[in-house]
């Protein structure tokens, strides 16, 4: 049986960086479009079921061919990991950022060392090179 998604569009103030986030308007808004932290409350999408109600930190983007980008969240208080997809109005230099870290955390270098030979100054401010 898949996962039960409950649509929960709201305001609130993002518990990280203080910032108040808007409604999303198209979609359910689940994290902080300037820091993409979030915060653990749901079991299944929107139920707010989950205890836990610790700051999920995002630690990388995956890109899906269906979803786009998906933020990887992990849970500071509990550990638990977490995946959502990006919003259009989400930070993008930070998601290239975690983008970049996710691919150097799983070991590829030939993905860093393409960016560095090719000049890729663009993305270049987003690593540690």
């Amino acid at each position: 049986m898949g996962r039960k998604f409950t649509e929960i569009d709201e305001e609130f103030i993002c518990e990280n960086c203080g910032e108040k986030v808007e409604p999303l308007g198209y979609s359910c808004r689940n994290h902080c479009p300037k820091c993409l932290h979030s915060k653990h409350v749901d079991i299944n999408p929107g139920d707010r079921e989950e205890t836990c109600h610790g700051i999920l930190e995002p630690i990388g983007v995956e890109l899906d061919s269906k979803k786009g980008y998906v933020i990887i969240f992990k849970c500071k208080k509990c550990g638990a990991i977490r995946r959502n997809k990006a919003a259009k109005d989400d930070n993008m230099d930070l998601i290239i950022k975690l983008t970049a870290n996710h691919w150097r955390n799983k070991g590829d270098g030939a993905f860093v060392s393409f960016l560095q030979q090719e000049g890729h100054s663009f993305l270049s401010k987003f690593l540690d090179f």
